[in-house]
């Protein structure tokens, strides 16, 4: 009889467990779409590296461990992600941003063609960029944020 009480108690044990995992899965899942595939050739060729969001990267010295300043060519975009990557480290004030400050604009020397040739470039849900060269940014990514869409 002892047997069979702790076979059940075991049981109702594991089956708690069981729901527990089932449940962090679920609410991880959640999060799992929410990330971005890099390369560092065109075409999704080469080195590459996958960030789980939300991450925010003032630069991209080391990212896990290896330094990929200036290395991105090529990215693929998750379903529930959103990756803005910058010329500058720090996400410093772009011009778009600027060009919402005319006089700003203006004591820094900026001008509209200036702010057509941008810093930042934003990238929605399931992008898939083969080659920075079309956007002319090869070689030009310094820090970057991926954002996760709930």
């Amino acid at each position: 009889m002892k047997t069979i009480i702790s076979a059940h108690y075991s049981f109702k044990a594991i089956l708690g467990i069981l729901v527990l995992l089932g449940l962090s899965t679920n609410s991880y899942a959640k999060n799992d779409d929410c990330w971005a595939d890099l390369y560092d050739d065109t075409e999704f060729a080469g080195k590459s590296i996958r960030l789980q969001g939300p991450i925010k990267l003032a630069n991209l010295l080391k990212v896990q461990g290896e330094n990929w300043d200036n290395k991105i060519e090529s990215l693929v975009v998750g379903p529930k992600a959103t990756l803005t990557v910058f010329e500058n480290q720090n996400f410093k004030l772009t011009l778009s941003e600027m060009a919402k400050h005319p006089v700003l604009m203006k004591s820094m020397g900026i001008t509209q063609q200036d702010v057509l040739e941008d810093s930042e470039l934003i990238f929605h849900p399931d992008s898939k960029i083969h080659g920075f060269g079309e956007f002319d940014f090869n070689h030009k990514i310094r820090s970057l944020k991926l954002e996760c869409i709930k």
